[in-house]
């Protein structure tokens, strides 16, 4: 019997992911049941169960994974240097987070907004999924304060407004963006960096 690849064994298992993310995606994790999962993906129980054990193993493969893309994405775009503005650089983040699993959609929609609403919720509930989002969450703001810190460098910034400020700032600027893309649909993320560039444009005078 010829061996099968590990090519083949990866492309499987990304098979099932993606399709167990649909059903999440379309149901939320608490309402998909496995057998949801085995008609999506159209393989036997045998065949699923050979890489995951049950639904609880396949809901942490997906939020570990999906919290690695973020990370991973906000680490790329914020290492730039010098960093671009803000509305530039909020842009490029949002570009690739929504463009994790890019290909998979629900109803017409892309799928991973809706998704990473029940990784959140997820994490909530589960201590050991807890810890991994803390881990990402500590990464990305880290990425953000070294990017406060460097337009406060340029001149860029107000200096007397802590860098760690900032960042959750930014941090709770795309977390929203993407929650207003599951809750109120799709957004081109142009407007999200038109709102940016008024609020930047603002002047003491202006305020006052």
């Amino acid at each position: 019997m010829a061996r099968v690849s590990q090519e083949h064994l990866d492309a499987r298992r990304r098979q099932i992911l993606e399709g167990a993310a649909r059903c999440f995606a379309r149901n939320g994790f608490h309402a998909t049941s496995m057998q949801d999962v085995l008609k999506e993906v159209d393989l036997s129980a045998g065949a699923v169960y050979r890489y995951f054990s049950g639904k609880d193993e396949l809901i942490a493969a997906i939020v570990k994974g999906v919290l690695a893309e973020v990370r991973a994405a906000f680490e790329e775009v914020t290492r730039q240097s010098p960093p671009p503005p803000p509305d530039v650089l909020v842009g490029e983040v949002l570009g690739r987070a929504l463009g994790i699993w890019g290909t998979l959609s629900v109803e017409g929609e892309p799928a991973f907004p809706r998704l990473i609403m029940q990784v959140w919720a997820e994490t909530v509930r589960n201590p050991e999924l807890a810890l991994v989002m803390d881990e990402v969450y500590g990464v990305v703001t880290t990425a953000w304060i070294r990017v406060a810190e460097a337009y406060q460098e340029a001149g860029m910034m107000r200096s007397d407004i802590p860098a760690e400020h900032v960042a959750r700032t930014m941090v709770a600027v795309v977390q929203g963006f993407i929650a207003q893309q599951s809750l109120l649909g799709p957004a081109p993320v142009e407007v999200l960096q038109d709102g940016l560039r008024a609020l930047m444009s603002m002047t003491g005078s202006q305020l006052g």
